[in-house]
């Protein structure tokens, strides 16, 4: 008898406990039906479709390199006796910048200008005898031939001499010497790099939205990253007619340092194109407002809590604005975040 008892105790606690999770379970599913009604809206973030005045300039960064930058060989053979200037220096153009010793040279003149001053009493020994039928006229041409050999080993020899002497061939400052006193070069031997930064340029690319509106000659204004508030004019010399790989167009715009020559060549700068002037005013919108890009023209329009799938007519790009030519009006409001989770007619809650 007990033992009957003890079964429909257990039994009673078992379909008790059966119960109270059935009621339960509809009480989750009740809650989680409500709040899945209450959170039915997606979350997004929103602007305003308004009429203003786009800036229609342009900026684009590269960097700053010299207008000259050379490197000066050695032409002949020999030791380094003078170096004249040092790194930092500035330098005019014929400015002699180093000697190398030139005895071996010096005697090679001297050699060249004896055959030279030799070869030249010949042919006109031989012009002589040639009037009076003493040589024939092969005699007088090989004469002659000798004389023009003899004339280009002497004027040869003179260039080899001035060799000797490096000159500088633009104006400029002494960037690198790679030579002392007593060096022994070769000819191809490097011993200078000029560079002339009083005028620079500030080589940027532009992409073909942009360049359509440039013109070689333009004003550009420019700045340096280590002069944020200080602004140089320069003006556009080199337009690509080529597209790089990413498809923009490289630029140059040719810029005169100032007078204490604080643009150095490999500085970072910024150029701006176009012009910041009062414009018409169009309607814009954000640029993340385009569902897929730009080109697929479509816009989420919010009213009532409701997006609605639009078609616009997207105009002219002004760096985070886009203008729109049709499909809304001004103070309609748009989704910029958030349009991967709509479909057209979705209810949305804005973030703030």
């Amino acid at each position: 008898m007990k033992k009957i008892v003890y079964i429909v105790v257990i039994a009673a606690v078992i379909g008790g406990g059966y119960l109270i999770l059935n009621k339960n379970k509809a009480k989750n599913e009740e809650e989680t039906a409500i709040v899945a009604q209450q959170n039915s809206s997606v979350a997004v973030r929103v602007a305003t479709a308004k009429n203003e005045a786009p800036d229609l300039s342009y900026t684009a960064n590269g960097t700053f390199e010299a207008s000259q930058q050379l490197e000066f060989p050695a032409e002949n053979n020999g030791r380094v006796t003078k170096v004249l200037v040092d790194e930092g220096d500035a330098v005019r153009v014929g400015q002699v910048l180093a000697v190398i010793k030139g005895d071996q040279l010096n005697i090679q003149l001297s050699n060249a200008k004896a055959a030279y001053e030799n070869a030249k009493s010949d042919a006109q020994r031989y012009e002589n005898a040639f009037k009076t039928g003493g040589v024939t006229q092969q005699q007088l041409d090989q004469a002659k031939l000798a004389l023009t050999n003899a004339k280009a080993q002497y004027d040869q020899t003179k260039i080899s001499l001035g060799d000797a002497s490096i000159k500088s061939s633009i104006n400029g400052i002494v960037n690198k010497r790679n030579i002392e006193p007593g060096s022994v070069v070769s000819p191809g031997t490097v011993l200078f790099e000029l560079v002339n930064v009083s005028t620079l340029k500030l080589k940027v690319n532009v992409p073909e939205s942009q360049v359509a509106s440039l013109k070689v000659g333009n004003t550009v204004k420019a700045t340096a990253s280590v002069y944020p508030d200080k602004e140089f004019s320069g003006k556009i010399t080199f337009i690509a007619p080529k597209a790089d790989g990413s498809l923009n167009f490289p630029v140059e715009i040719t810029i005169a340092n100032n007078p204490n020559n604080e643009l150095k060549a490999g500085m970072y700068g910024s150029a701006v194109f176009g012009t910041s002037s009062k414009q018409p005013s169009v309607l814009t919108v954000p640029r993340t407002a385009f569902v897929g890009g730009v080109g697929n023209n479509q816009i989420f329009v919010v009213k009532d809590s409701v997006a609605k799938l639009t078609k616009v007519t997207a105009g002219r790009i002004f760096g985070e604005e886009v203008e729109v030519l049709k499909g809304i009006n001004e103070g309609e409001v748009v989704v910029t975040s958030g349009q991967i989770n709509l479909a057209d007619g979705s209810k949305v809650s804005v973030i703030k």
